[in-house]
């Protein structure tokens, strides 16, 4: 994912009653927290919300001028920590992360606050990385908020819908002193659209309008006897009120239709799904209406019974569209239907996949079993199932004209990534030290694990690439290498993997990726990142916050840098760490800044200098087709997607030859992992030089004239020979 800059965007938080917003999602969920009247915003970057943090960065001024705090968080359970603001005080704040993973972190934190409750509104805007799209473990946050007790608000994925329900959500934590969950799918964050604005709110309190004294209350404290009595209250009084709320304020959605003795109960994220299917179908407008009625649950927990049974009690049958498992809200629907002795039949798991990603193609398939199955009052069965039969077949008629199956593109290292010469490295290594156990980590360089490296035993979570080591590691014949980014390393990596090893003596090898951002979520800033360079931060912290300086003050005696592109060095150091009898931790830093966010970083630069007529060179790397032999090797070890193959030019060799195509970006890795291999010598290096100098010029005119000499004698030579 590549960031971003929202700096033009954001003047449109500026938008008061009467005008009206046009964009994005995650955009409009910062216009409905400044609506609300927020006063601080904290979270931690990862897809699909990392672009909340980014908005909030750019929005920083319009921020100030409202009072609203805004903190970039070193981790999620840091973000969470922060909403305990809204614990004693009248004061709404929002906290923001990738889930299920982040609330994996936060969870502790998150347990704390819902127990104790909160006095102004709390919001927890939850990207939910779930489906085919997803990067992470396949699972939901639904079981967080049923764990915790915490509100969960899955709204339908429009932008007055998702404006209303963060509005309302605020409003549904103060009336039930809980924290709210706002859910918010991938295909939610970027959908498109517009709303009806309102003037931005100042908090009750916030920078403008600070606190004078503190509050204290031992029964917001989580420590017994008062946590019993928080439970209590939990059960009492904030569901209760919870439930009376969500009625009375209408969060959830009735869509009333034509064949009204069968329904479709849906989470409203998966509303537009569900529409969609129908209108295939011919069962829904282009507008909306259904022939059959739906239920919308724009919150999904806690569920209304008195809504559920109003909805369900008319009719035969109900489809419910849940995606993921378990299926919890078929199974809270069904056991609030039969306490009421409503025996409407509902199905969904079955119908519907029981795991996976609800795709278009997937609901679509669930609700067309289910109307033929139920024959709803007044549908005629016939266009519908002809509807549905004519996408099918026209899916296998593809499959049929492909002829064999698409085959699968994994994801894999940017042009020019600087972590891919050390897992090269790392491969040539193993060829004197033997093979070693590499416990992996989150982030770009998880991709190792995929072809062509395959390097990466375990993957054990965000940071933890080290203290996952700590169990195999005395088991092993030798030491075990532990991979680590540097937004990991200040995530939890430094707590979690070194100070534990340093303290237990663990006589380990690991390698921290140096590249200056959190990459893998778009390049936002961490700790070491420069401040004020680059994108929004450049590569490096020269006086910051410094890595080699953590490490050393936790107790790592054993430290060295490395640049990645220098395969060799790379090699030895590795070599070095893996057959030192030196004991305990030791740790390579493997500098190299993102190439992706470089290029992003110097292209207007070069744009500027190239206009004004300033020298500019460009590295290039290619391959001699001549010298080739056609072995591959360079390609196995790289990796590089600018490193390809192409058809020899020349007739008597049939072999494809390595080549170098437009995007490469001068890294000189191919090269370099061909020096390091002793493989053919074909890489040449060329600079590209615009707005050459009179210098430039006088070589480039030399250049030619010996290669147009030594170009005569060489068809000199061979007219001899022929004679």
């Amino acid at each position: 994912m590549a960031e971003r800059s929202f700096k033009k965007e954001v003047e449109l938080l500026r938008l008061g009653d009467g005008d009206t917003f046009e964009g994005e999602g995650i955009l409009a969920v910062t216009k409905a927290l400044l609506q609300s009247g927020v006063s601080y915003v904290g979270g931690y970057q990862g897809a699909p919300v990392s672009h909340l943090m980014d908005v909030l960065n750019d929005a920083r001024p319009i921020m100030h001028e409202l009072g609203v705090h805004v903190e970039t968080c070193a981790s999620e359970a840091g973000a969470a920590a922060m909403l305990g603001a809204s614990v004693n005080y009248p004061v709404r704040g929002a906290a923001t992360w990738k889930s299920t993973v982040g609330t994996n972190v936060a969870s502790d934190a998150l347990s704390n606050l819902a127990s104790a409750g909160v006095t102004g509104g709390a919001m927890i805007v939850i990207g939910e990385d779930y489906g085919e799209g997803s990067s992470i473990i396949q699972e939901r946050s639904h079981a967080f908020a049923m764990k915790s007790q915490i509100w969960l608000v899955d709204p339908r994925p429009n932008l007055p819908s998702i404006v209303k329900m963060v509005e309302q959500g605020f409003e549904l934590s103060e009336a039930s002193s809980t924290p709210v969950m706002l859910e918010l799918r991938i295909r939610a964050c970027h959908v498109h659209g517009r709303f009806a604005t309102k003037d931005n709110r100042r908090g009750t309190f916030s920078g403008q309008n600070r606190i004078a004294d503190p509050s204290f209350d031992y029964g917001r404290i989580c420590l017994p006897p008062a946590t019993y009595v928080q439970e209590k209250d939990k059960i009492e009084r904030r569901w209760p009120a919870a439930v009376n709320f969500i009625r009375d304020h209408d969060m959830n959605e009735v869509f009333h239709g034509s064949a009204d003795d069968v329904g479709i109960v849906c989470q409203g994220g998966m509303y537009n799904a569900v529409i969609r299917a129908l209108q295939q179908v011919g069962l829904a407008d282009a507008f909306g209406e259904s022939a059959i009625p739906i239920y919308c649950l724009n919150v999904t927990y806690p569920l209304v019974p008195s809504e559920v049974t109003a909805f369900c009690a008319s009719k035969r049958a109900v489809l419910m569209v849940e995606e993921g498992q378990p299926a919890y809200l078929e199974e809270a629907v069904n056991a609030i239907l039969r306490k009421s002795d409503v025996q409407t039949r509902v199905m969904g798991k079955g119908l519907l996949p029981t795991a996976g990603e609800y795709t278009g193609e997937a609901v679509l398939h669930g609700v067309a079993r289910f109307v033929e199955g139920a024959v709803p009052k007044g549908v005629d069965l016939a266009p519908v199932l002809q509807r549905y039969q004519q996408i099918v077949d026209a899916k296998a008629k593809a499959v049929r004209l492909l002829g064999e199956p698409i085959p699968t593109r994994p994801p894999g290292f940017c042009t020019g990534c600087p972590e891919r010469p050390v897992f090269s490295a790392m491969k040539l290594a193993e060829q004197k030290v033997g093979k070693f156990h590499v416990s992996a980590d989150i982030g770009c360089h998880t991709f190792s694990t995929l072809p062509p490296f395959n390097i990466g035993n375990t993957v054990l979570g965000y940071g933890l690439g080290l203290a996952s080591s700590t169990g195999i590691g005395p088991n092993m014949d030798r030491r075990v290498v532990s991979v680590m980014g540097d937004g990991g390393f200040w995530h939890n990596g430094l707590t979690s993997g070194v100070a534990n090893a340093v303290f237990n003596d663990d006589d380990g090898v690991l390698v921290i990726m140096n590249n200056g951002y959190t990459s893998a979520t778009g390049h936002q800033a961490i700790p070491s990142s420069v401040k004020g360079g680059g994108i929004r931060s450049g590569a490096f912290q020269p006086d910051g916050q410094d890595i080699e300086r953590a490490l050393r003050g936790v107790g790592v005696k054993w430290i060295r840098h490395v640049r990645t592109y220098s395969v060799s060095k790379v090699i030895g150091t590795l070599r070095d760490a893996m057959t030192t009898k030196r004991g305990g931790l030791k740790v390579i830093i493997a500098d190299g800044e993102c190439q992706l966010a470089r290029q992003r970083r110097i292209r207007p630069e070069v744009s500027a200098k190239v206009k004004a007529g300033n020298r500019v060179v460009r590295t290039r790397f290619g391959v001699d087709e001549d010298v080739c032999t056609g072995d591959h090797s360079c390609i196995r070890l790289s990796g590089c997607p600018s490193l390809s193959v192409k058809p020899t030019s020349d007739p008597l060799r049939d072999d494809p030859v390595a080549h170098v195509n437009n995007d490469c970006v001068g890294c000189g890795l191919c090269g370099e992992v061909s020096h390091a291999a002793v493989l053919c010598p074909s890489f040449f290096k060329a600079d590209i030089v615009r707005n050459p100098g009179r210098l430039d010029r006088w070589r480039q005119g030399l250049r030619d004239r010996v290669i147009s000499r030594l170009s005569r004698s060489s068809d000199a030579t061979r007219q001899e020979n022929a004679a």
